[in-house]
């Protein structure tokens, strides 16, 4: 397996192959990150690994009950995680690859990143500026019959959108094309649909493509025999990725 040590970046929730992150960096253990990125020779990928946390605060207390009421202000690339950083996050998490860094007046950065490739976290240090993992990179296995699943994926989150714009009282443009490749139709439906962190953590570390479309077949079947039961059901844009706010 091929090993690599990373910069990581945890966040609250999950980061897919292929898919954009745009992030709004603000605190000074990832202004810092960005500021050695930047210093990525021209022509190569800037990466740093996103990982789902488990346990723990995406953004660090910065001041007594800030944000929570009973928080203290924690300092240091580990702020938030605990004593020991990698038990706060899962296992599994994705390369980005930050096409666009960029740096406002006031320090903190506008970063749009793209999700490259599945790693699993190994040992996580927190002796810099920054946190850092040892990381091995996860192949994607096709499994049996992923082809057909696909196919039938799309089916039902054709189906699945059609019911979420309805009971969100809203237009469904249909114009767009949707992937065919197994593996690409995987990630976007893990992405799209309005999953909790640890069901969309539990698709991204599914052992190949049939599994993952086994389990979204599954998933889409439910909540779309939910929407139908509850028309009213309040749900996320699905036409929006969310801005981190860190």
């Amino acid at each position: 397996m091929t090993t690599v040590r990373l910069p990581l970046f945890p966040l609250n929730s999950v980061l897919f192959p292929g898919l954009v992150l745009p992030l709004n960096v603000f605190e000074e253990r990832y202004r810092a990150m960005m500021r050695e990125l930047l210093k990525t020779p021209d022509g190569e990928p800037r990466r740093f690994a996103v990982v789902a946390i488990r346990d723990g605060h995406e953004v660090a207390p910065s001041a007594p009950g800030l944000p929570d009421q009973t928080a203290q202000p924690e300092r240091g690339p580990a702020a938030g995680f605990g004593s020991d950083p990698a038990k706060a996050f899962h296992a599994v998490g994705c390369i980005a690859d930050a096409a666009t860094v960029r740096e406002r007046a006031d320090g903190s950065f506008e970063v749009l990143a793209t999700g490259t490739t599945r790693v699993r976290i190994g040992s996580v240090d927190a002796s810099g500026a920054f946190l850092t993992a040892e990381l091995e990179e996860l192949p994607e296995e096709p499994g049996d019959e992923a082809g057909a699943l696909a196919e039938g994926v799309l089916r039902a989150f054709r189906s699945y959108q059609k019911r979420l714009a309805g009971a969100r009282e809203r237009s469904l443009s249909t114009d767009a094309e949707l992937p065919d490749e197994p593996s690409v139709v995987s990630y976007l439906v893990a992405a799209a649909a309005v999953l909790d962190t640890p069901t969309k953590q539990r698709l991204l570390q599914a052992p190949d493509t049939a599994s993952r479309l086994r389990d979204e077949l599954r998933l889409l079947r439910t909540e779309t025999a939910v929407i139908r039961s509850l028309p009213s059901l309040p749900m996320t844009d699905l036409t929006r990725s969310p801005t981190s706010l860190n």
